[in-house]
């Protein structure tokens, strides 16, 4: 998955699984997003990459910066946010597995 258009129609089918389970979209950042049931966000769309809270000491976290291309999310450019992840398009086919396991880490 190369395109903005790909990555947002891939975002949208992963919103619409969890939001059966308890998220609800919202906005972080000027990005959209998905919080859970007590308004906390846990993943989100920006530029075209899932954007992950997984915990920075979790397995998940681990795996998924392993990811080629992953690095921190950093919205204000020089101040990564340590528990959030980016997946690049090209890892689309693991997206939905990390936005479950973000749903489910601690916040």
């Amino acid at each position: 998955m190369t395109s903005n258009e790909d990555a947002t129609a891939r975002y949208e089918a992963i919103a619409d699984e969890l939001v059966p389970r308890g998220a609800r979209r919202s906005q972080m950042f000027g990005m959209p997003c998905l919080k859970d049931v007590n308004g906390k966000a846990f993943a989100g769309l920006h530029r075209g990459e899932l954007v992950c809270r997984l915990g920075r000491d979790s397995a998940e976290h681990a795996e998924a910066l392993a990811t080629k291309g992953a690095h921190l999310f950093d919205p204000a450019d020089g101040r990564p946010m340590k528990d959030w992840v980016c997946l690049p398009g090209s890892a689309a086919g693991e997206w939905q597995r990390y936005a479950e396991a973000a749903l489910a880490a601690p916040r």
